[in-house]
């Protein structure tokens, strides 16, 4: 009997599986490593080994009618350069080879989805087909003939321009017109490989801004016009099955896509503002982000304590830091060391950021009354080992918590606090009693996100005594060391930092620790007993980053 509550199976796993080079059970397990990291279908199935790319590429054609070429022998001429637009190349991973009146042969090393046959098909006016090639083929005739380059100011300048009284149908149809998508295409196609976080499309009084955020701080791309605005948001909302007329209540979605192999998922937030709708959209790239614990970039001496940590049979365990500094990414990280068969986890989120298997995930909806407070108390009535609760924000969130702590349950949450010792002041704040944080508390960890020196213009220098002084160092602590900064380079956007890097202080319950929570102590006494009992601050985690040439004295002196 076929498992019912087994996953649909997607066309390219489907096809291995019915020509018998790998069973049920494999095919279910790709498609659960997929959900879970964001690999593709097909570098899932190289990896089994069971077949060549060579076969898995001829498996592809046969299914399609079609056949395998070779690229080195197609003469890609200005017509076929010039045919469509370079983000469309880069964002599908597909090569044009042939072009006629009527139809257009793209060469693809996987099998293309339905939507994007159809986005091709409205933007070429022509029937679309394909044949297949290997992936290093593909890469090096996209990387030689369709070069990244800065295609901005030419889509811009595509881009109609739309008089002061246009209706509701002019809007539509602009947001529909082949110019705006190939727009829209190019700015989550720069976003996503500049590894951005965030899309910000904000319109203002009197222009448009396009920003993302990259590593923390927020580059602005070349402006569209203004009067583009209302199409290039409409073809936003539309992407994610957004009400485009409705422009006066905040409303949010998802748009799924396959980037350059990649799967990504766009979180799209709508809020209507004096001038439009602005909107942001979270890029969740769960295959540039390790939810391994051990990959997470945690000094040893913290990944020991939490492992062990959070295997204890009850207890709450919170990480605290602003928006944006990783909690979440920790949070899941923690699941997924101790998700087991045996062990049976539920989440509450606002809203679920990663799909895990194994892991029963509720998103949180206030507007339709499903409250933190209310799905907790009803997870309680569903038999959990482990809870994680996304926020604990109110008196009522955090006495559940505690309450599902000491009826034999580990709870994982995050709080908004400057440092770790602040965590419990901020649970005292909410009114709960010290005495249940102390005796459910287990330990907190607080965590900031510094960018990294740039590695292809990082420079070494002997620091001054004002440097060494703002650290609160000495000449002795620093030795001879030297320390690092990014000059500025093509690679880093000019910026000298490329990519973040965690720093971390890691506050465990103790005997001491528990008394001070009990007496009421504020968090400058609690801290101070932490570091007498070993935790290392933030800030010190983050001057053992600069000793060791990681991050700079600015990064560590603006976020800690």
């Amino acid at each position: 009997m076929p498992d019912p509550a087994a996953i649909q199976l997607p066309d390219l796993v489907q096809l291995v599986l019915d020509n018998g080079f790998i069973d049920e059970a494999q095919a279910q397990a790709i498609v659960r490593q997929h959900i879970e990291e964001g690999k593709p279908y097909k570098t899932l199935i190289l990896d089994l080994n069971v077949l060549s790319e060579e076969d898995l590429l001829s498996l592809m054609a046969g299914s399609q009618g079609t056949d395998v070429v070779d690229l080195t022998s197609v003469t890609f001429d200005d017509t076929l350069k010039t045919l469509v637009p370079v983000a469309s190349v880069r964002m599908h991973s597909i090569v044009p080879v042939e072009a006629t009146r009527e139809s257009v042969t793209f060469a693809t090393a996987d099998l293309v989805e339905t939507d994007v046959i159809d986005e091709l098909t409205f933007l070429l006016a022509r029937e679309i087909r394909f044949v297949f090639a290997s992936e290093a083929q593909i890469k090096a005739a996209i990387d030689e003939y369709f070069p990244a380059g800065d295609a901005t100011d030419a889509l811009i300048e595509e881009l109609p321009e739309l008089g002061e009284n246009v209706d509701e149908k002019g809007i539509e149809s602009a947001a529909a017109s082949a110019p705006v998508i190939r727009f829209v295409n190019l700015v989550l196609y720069q976003a996503i490989t500049d590894r951005a976080s965030d899309i910000h499309i904000e319109p203002f009084e009197k222009d448009f801004k396009i920003r993302y955020r990259v590593d923390g701080a927020l580059y602005e791309m070349n402006p569209p016009p203004l009067s583009m605005a209302l199409p290039i948001i409409s073809r936003i909302k539309v992407l994610s099955n957004l009400n485009i007329a409705e422009r006066r209540v905040p409303q949010d979605g998802r748009i799924a896509l396959t980037v350059a192999g990649r799967q990504v998922d766009l979180r799209v937030s709508c809020l209507p503002t004096v001038h439009g709708e602005s909107v942001v959209l979270r890029v969740l790239d769960r295959s540039a982000v390790s939810l391994d614990l051990e990959n997470i970039g945690l000094p040893e001496d913290i990944y020991d304590g939490i492992t062990l940590d959070i295997e204890k049979p009850n207890g709450i365990f919170i990480v605290t830091g602003p928006t944006g500094s990783g909690k979440t990414t920790t949070l899941y990280s923690c699941l997924r060391a101790i998700n087991k068969v045996d062990t049976k986890i539920l989440t509450a989120e606002e809203p679920v950021e990663y799909d895990i298997e194994g892991l029963v995930q509720v998103p949180i909806n206030p507007q339709q009354g499903n409250t933190f407070a209310k799905v907790l108390r009803a997870f309680l009535r569903q038999d959990p080992d482990v809870i994680m609760v996304g926020e604990i924000r109110d008196l009522e969130t955090a006495e559940i918590a505690v309450q599902a702590a000491l009826t034999g349950h580990f709870v994982f949450s995050t709080l908004h606090t400057n440092d770790a010792a602040g965590a419990v002041t901020r649970l005292v704040d909410m009114n709960v009693a010290p005495y249940l944080i102390s005796s459910t508390l287990q330990a907190v960890l607080a965590q900031r996100l510094v960018r990294t020196c740039c590695a292809n213009c990082k420079t070494f220098y002997d620091p001054d005594d004002d440097a060494i002084r703002r650290l609160g160092l000495t000449r002795a602590d620093i030795g001879n060391r030297q320390f690092a900064y990014g000059k500025g380079c093509k690679i880093c956007n000019a910026t000298g930092y490329k990519g973040r890097k965690g720093v971390f202080e890691y506050l465990r319950m103790s005997n001491p620790v528990r008394d001070l929570i009990n007496a009421r102590e504020p968090t400058l006494v609690i801290r101070e007993k932490a570091r007498e009992l070993g935790m290392r601050t933030m800030r010190e985690d983050a001057i053992r980053n600069v000793l060791d040439g990681y991050t700079t004295v600015d990064e560590v002196l603006r976020y800690t």
